[in-house]
Parts: C-alpha cells; structure tokens; sequence
C-alpha cells in the first residue's frame, strides 16, 4: 500500500474523532505486515487522563486481534473544522513509546497534512535514546 493510500484512511478515520474538549481531532491509519489496515481516531475524555490518542487506538485494535507485525502508519491532526490540517502531527511520547513496544526503529510514520502532502520519519527518528523490554 502506498502513503497516499494509507493516508486516506487516515483522513477518514478522523471523521471519528470525539475531542470536545480539545477541538483538535486525529486520525491513524496502521498497515500490518498482512496488507491488513487498522484505523484508529483520538477520543476525549473529561477527565482527560483516560483519553487515547487516534495511534493508540489503532495499535491496541490491531494488538487486539493478535497483530504484531506493523510496517508503517499515518498521522493526521488539526483542529476539527479544518477538513484537511494545516501542519503535521506527530505522535505524542506516550504514543512514541508504545510503539516502541511493537514495533523496530524502521517503522516509517507518515505525518501529512493531505494524500500528497506528508513527510514520514522512523521511530527511531522521533524517538532517539529510547529502551524497550529488553533493557527494563
């Protein structure tokens, strides 16, 4: 699957988003090793401590159903009446870190403001200096 592909459900995916509270929806797109695509969108809370972020959504989906393999996945993010955002959006460091857990520092993430405007980073990229099960 292409970037522009993935980036697409991405943008879909976004569509989803419930962020009341921060007016910035996010939306993810995961493409396992199998072709198989997992969708994920940022979900608010009031409370804002048991909010997830639209990465996390889709890898805990993916995990979920016993998908361990990812090869790439595309971030979305603006505020919610924008249809298509103004910047890239990165992953946060919780989501960073989460990936870390699943994924090699190869993982390419694709941060796009639209299906043929992205830059795409690895994780080893955005998360420098970082450990994994293996050193805790």
């Amino acid at each position: 699957m292409n970037n522009a592909e993935l980036i697409k459900f991405a943008l879909e995916a976004r569509k989803n988003s419930y962020s009341p509270y921060s007016d910035f929806s996010v939306g993810s797109a995961l493409l396992c090793g199998d072709g198989t695509v997992y969708t994920g969108c940022n979900i608010e809370n009031s409370a804002f401590s048991p909010t997830n972020c639209a990465e996390r959504t889709a890898f805990f989906k993916a995990v979920s159903e016993g998908k361990r393999d990812f090869i790439k996945i595309a971030v979305v993010g603006g505020k919610s009446d924008e249809v298509l955002p103004e910047n890239y959006c990165p992953p946060c460091g919780v989501c960073r870190q989460v990936m870390k857990e699943f994924c090699s520092e190869d993982l390419e993430i694709i941060m796009a403001k639209a299906e043929n405007d992205f830059k795409v980073m690895t994780l080893a990229d955005l998360l420098p200096e970082s450990f994994d099960k293996r050193e805790v």
